[in-house]
């Protein structure tokens, strides 16, 4: 029963910091969940996609700059802390390109593709809950029209 309520505090803290996910900028319930459900001890891959919006777009327009600027430069300021904080939490990125094409399959249109490793899931949960990381969040969700990241084992 501990073990479900703390699913359930970290669930709502972290709905309660990113969102419900119903734009597709974040994790929805049952995404979180999911992950909040698997075993702590397993490693964890995250394969990112994303496509950048020409011009950044803020919802708090406080965190906005000065002057409008592109998607590239919002994501440039949310990877100004997100891969420092990769580090800091002992994951590490195995790939961050400019997506080029697809190969087999239906053709997608992204614009960068980053693939980022976790030794396990607790170590996954402690980039999103960094103070810092999840400050600057909302310059990725500025800079990304759309957006997936997949889940793999290992």
């Amino acid at each position: 029963m501990n073990a479900n309520r703390n699913i359930e505090d970290r669930l709502a803290q972290l709905v309660g910091w990113y969102g419900d996910g119903a734009d597709g900028a974040s994790p929805t319930a049952a995404q979180w969940r999911k992950m909040l459900s698997r075993p702590t001890d397993s490693p964890v891959t995250l394969i990112n996609f994303f496509k950048l919006r020409d011009q950044a777009h803020y919802e708090n327009e406080a965190l906005a700059p000065a002057v409008p600027d592109s998607g590239k430069a919002a994501f440039d300021r949310y990877a100004a802390v997100s891969m420092p904080t990769m580090k800091k939490i002992g994951g590490r990125f195995l790939l961050v390109a400019p997506f080029e094409s697809g190969f087999i399959g239906a053709d997608e249109d992204w614009d960068i593709v980053a693939i980022g490793t976790f030794a396990n899931t607790d170590t996954l949960l402690s980039l999103w809950e960094d103070a810092g990381y999840h400050a600057a969040y909302p310059h990725r969700t500025a800079a990304c029209g759309r957006q997936k990241v997949v889940v793999c084992a290992g």
